[in-house]
C-alpha cells in the first residue's frame, strides 16, 4: 500500500519545476502524503511550513514509492540510495529529453502512470543488482550495491593498466587495457555497450565482464552465469599506472597494489514501473534507431 510518495528531480532541472509543483496537489487530493527532495522542491520556488522534505540520502526511508523525473544517471543514483537504505521501494522514472533505457516513462505518461501504480493495477519490473566489496590487506574497506556496473579504468597518464580477473575462483585473464566492465543485464545498455559488449536482455541471469580498448584484440566481451563471483586485481607499475574503479559512474577511488575488488549478484532486486505503452525491444528500437537508414 502507497501512502507516501517521494519526489526527487535532476539536480538543476528547471524544466521539471512545473511538473513538481502539480504532483504535490494532484497526490493530496488522492489521500497521498508527500516529500519532496530538498533541492527539488526549491525548483519550484515553493517554501512552507507544511510541506515535508528530505535530503536525497533520506528520501527512501520516508517514502514508500519515489518519483524520479530527469534522467538514468538520477534514476541510478537513486537506486543506489535505496539500496543503502536497506529498502524495498519501486521508483517511477520520467525521463525528460530522449527516452532513458531505464526511465523509460514520458512526461505526458506521469500521470497515468502515477494513477495506475496507486491503484495498484500499475506492472512492475524487477532488475538485478551488483553488490561489490573492496579489500586492502584482507580487510574489507568498501561495500555497495550498483544497478549498472563496476568500472576499472586508468589514469590521465596511464597508457594502459593491467587487471587480473578470476570467476567464481577460477582464474581467466590478465587484462591489458584501457580499462574493464563488469556489467549487469541492465547495465548491458549503458558503458558496456558504448564499449562494444553485447545487449543482454534484463531479464537474463546473467554478468558481462567488457574490455575496454584491449591491447590484445582476442580479449573479447564474455558473458558469464548470474551467480558468479568476479574477482578484479589491479596490477600498479611504476606509479604512473593509477587504476580507478567506479560505480555506476556515481562514484569511485583510487586502487592500490594488492587491493580485491569483488562482484556478483546481489539479492536485492530493485522494481521499476513499466511504461504502459511499450515494452523492451521499442525502447531498444528508439534508443539505437534499428530500422532507420
Amino acid at each position: 500500500m502507497i501512502r507516501r510518495v517521494g519526489i526527487v528531480a535532476k539536480h538543476g532541472l528547471v524544466a521539471a519545476s512545473e511538473h513538481v509543483a502539480r504532483l504535490g496537489p494532484w497526490l493530496s487530493e488522492r489521500g497521498i502524503d508527500v516529500v519532496y527532495e530538498r533541492e527539488t522542491l526549491a525548483l519550484t520556488g515553493a517554501i512552507g511550513e507544511h510541506v515535508r522534505t528530505a535530503t536525497r540520502d533520506a528520501l527512501p526511508c520516508e517514502a514508500d514509492l519515489i518519483v524520479v523525473l530527469g534522467g538514468d544517471g538520477t534514476l541510478l543514483a537513486m537506486a543506489a540510495r535505496i539500496a543503502k537504505a536497506d529498502r524495498d521501494i519501486p521508483i517511477l522514472g520520467v525521463n525528460f529529453g530522449s527516452l532513458g533505457f531505464l526511465t523509460e516513462i514520458r512526461i505526458d505518461e506521469l500521470m497515468p502512470s502515477l494513477e495506475s501504480t496507486l491503484s495498484g493495477s500499475a506492472a512492475f519490473e524487477e532488475r538485478a543488482m551488483l553488490e561489490a566489496e573492496a579489500y586492502r590487506n584482507e580487510a574489507r574497506v568498501d561495500s555497495r550495491v550498483v544497478l549498472n556496473d563496476v568500472v576499472f579504468t586508468k589514469g590521465a597518464l596511464s597508457r594502459m593498466i593491467e587487471l587480473s580477473v578470476s570467476v567464481s575462483g577460477g582464474f581467466v585473464t590478465r587484462v591489458k587495457a584501457d580499462g574493464l566492465i563488469v556489467a549487469s543485464a541492465t547495465g548491458s545498455t549503458a558503458y558496456n555497450l558504448a564499449a562494444g559488449g553485447p545487449i543482454v536482455h534484463p531479464g537474463v541471469d546473467a554478468l558481462v565482464l567488457t574490455p575496454i580498448a584491449p591491447h590484445t584484440l582476442t580479449n573479447r566481451p564474455v558473458v558469464i552465469p548470474g551467480h558468479a563471483d568476479v574477482e578484479v586485481r589491479p596490477h600498479i607499475g611504476d606509479g604512473a599506472d593509477d587504476v580507478f574503479v567506479t560505480y555506476d559512474g556515481q562514484s569511485g577511488y583510487t586502487l592500490h597494489e594488492g587491493d580485491v575488488v569483488r562482484v556478483r549478484k546481489s539479492e536485492r532486486v530493485l522494481r521499476l514501473v513499466k511504461a504502459s505503452t511499450r515494452g523492451y525491444f521499442e525502447v531498444l528500437r528508439e534508443k539505437l534507431k534499428w530500422g532507420e537508414r
